[in-house]
């Protein structure tokens, strides 16, 4: 019986595996179950043993090779007085565990699939929960100013989600470094 299980978790790891590749290759509409099978290796017959529906195979991605770094409120680290060095730090904390290829199947997915807008829009609540937070200690004078930086850490929170996306379509790199300054001055003394 031992010898089964690694067997049928190594099966099902390379079905997954397949499937992320050709997934963030070609999208999961432009992805065949067959061509799932034929780049794991397997039969096509068993990848619907482990993945009834196609969209099983998307929505175990998500669950599995996407996770989201929370953090409590007292753990957000912040600069007093340095507002963009603040949100610079931030920035390097991204809270999306994910490799590139599950970061492109969330962007390129999130529009018709739920499992992949519902894990940004928590990605989202996350970074922006975050960056207010860091402002509010960077600022502390600024606490009774809720509604701006509530805009500031929600403008932040975009450039950073959507930056991949950017580059992906683009080429360019948004710095956030210099997102971050823009923020801090736009905040303004």
């Amino acid at each position: 019986m031992n010898r089964r299980r690694p067997a049928r978790a190594d099966t099902r790891m390379r079905i997954l595996d397949a499937a992320e590749e050709l997934f963030a290759r070609a999208g999961y509409d432009g992805s065949s179950t067959a061509g799932i099978a034929e780049r794991a290796e397997v039969p096509k017959g068993l990848v619907f043993h482990y993945f009834p529906q196609k969209i099983d195979m998307l929505t175990a991605l998500i669950d599995e090779r996407t996770s989201i770094e929370m953090l409590a409120e007292e753990d957000v680290e912040a600069l007093p007085g340095d507002p963009a060095g603040t949100l610079s730090r931030l920035a390097r904390r991204f809270p999306l565990r994910a490799s590139p290829a599950m970061r492109r199947i969330l962007f390129r997915e999130a529009d018709t699939h739920r499992s992949a807008r519902e894990r940004l829009r928590r990605v989202n609540t996350e970074v922006v929960h975050r960056a207010r937070r860091a402002l509010e200690l960077a600022l502390p004078g600024a606490r009774g100013d809720t509604a701006r930086l509530e805009v500031a850490a929600a403008t932040f929170a975009t450039v950073l989600l959507y930056q991949e996306n950017l580059h992906q379509l683009t080429g360019q790199h948004v710095d956030p470094d210099a997102v971050a300054d823009l923020i801090a001055r736009a905040l303004g003394p």
